[in-house]
């Protein structure tokens, strides 16, 4: 019963409140100033809570699950993670005429060298069925006057310090393009003064599910002085297209002993 009667108290107050909001925006363009700027007072101090609760709820509520930990696993894998971005959310969702040297996220940020950006990032919500991460990231590229582009992306510190030249470094991309593009991966080991890089091709029609590995038998890498590892994903002559990357993920295996 006490439930119950909450609940009714609860439904009374926001329906009050409300209409007191719709009277307020009715007559924003015609009462005093004082009192606007007492409303506007009371209108930021309640956007922030209602604009938090909104971004997790549709993020809860999305599918596939926020930070799902669904993905798949390569045979003799012992390391898989999938980057913030494919994740969970990000403020703010999107960002245009993006800049260079832009973080997006945790551990994510573009790299171009054009004189006039001509480039949108948005992180949007997965729909497909066979989406396993929550979210993609959409590049819209327009014109483009620069030479590169590549959104790197930092690995996670206790994968880089048990980092061994045993390993094999994958990284699995599915992507959707507006039309063909070459798109590469570079694997960069910074290990004391040092950057050993390894650049792989996907394929060269760029779509699908696609996957690149390396292995670091073929680096000068230095286990006992590994620092930090990241990705580069390098998009080749990207003006005019679309490029929407519905997941990114990386795993790492130790290499079959011979």
């Amino acid at each position: 019963m006490t439930t119950g009667f909450r609940a009714l108290i609860d439904r009374l107050t926001e329906r009050r409140t409300r209409r007191r909001w719709q009277q307020a925006s009715e007559n924003a363009a015609t009462v005093d100033l004082e009192t606007l700027r007492s409303q506007r007072a009371r209108a930021r101090a309640l956007h922030q809570p209602i604009q938090r609760f909104l971004h997790l709820a549709e993020g809860r509520l999305a599918l596939p699950l926020i930070d799902s930990r669904a993905m798949l696993r390569p045979d003799g894998s012992d390391w898989v993670w999938r980057p913030e971005l494919w994740r969970g959310p990000v403020s703010p969702p999107g960002r245009a005429t993006v800049p260079s040297r832009t973080a997006f996220g945790s551990g994510a940020t573009l790299f171009h060298d054009c004189q006039h950006s001509e480039l949108n990032l948005r992180q949007v919500r997965n729909t497909r069925e066979t989406d396993l991460a929550p979210f993609g990231v959409r590049l819209d590229v327009f014109g483009f006057d620069g030479t590169f582009l590549s959104l790197v992306i930092d690995l996670p510190g206790d994968m880089a310090g048990s980092l061994r030249r045993k390993h094999v470094v994958r990284t699995d991309i599915s992507v959707t393009l507006e039309k063909p593009l070459e798109i590469f991966a570079r694997l960069n080991v910074k290990h004391g003064p040092n950057v050993d890089q390894v650049v792989r091709e996907f394929a060269r029609d760029g779509g699908g599910e696609q996957m690149v590995e390396f292995d670091l038998a073929y680096t000068k890498v230095n286990e006992k002085r590994v620092e930090k590892v990241w990705v580069d994903l390098i998009f080749e002559d990207p003006r005019m297209n679309q490029i929407l990357l519905h997941d990114v993920t990386f795993s790492r295996r130790p290499r079959a002993e011979i």
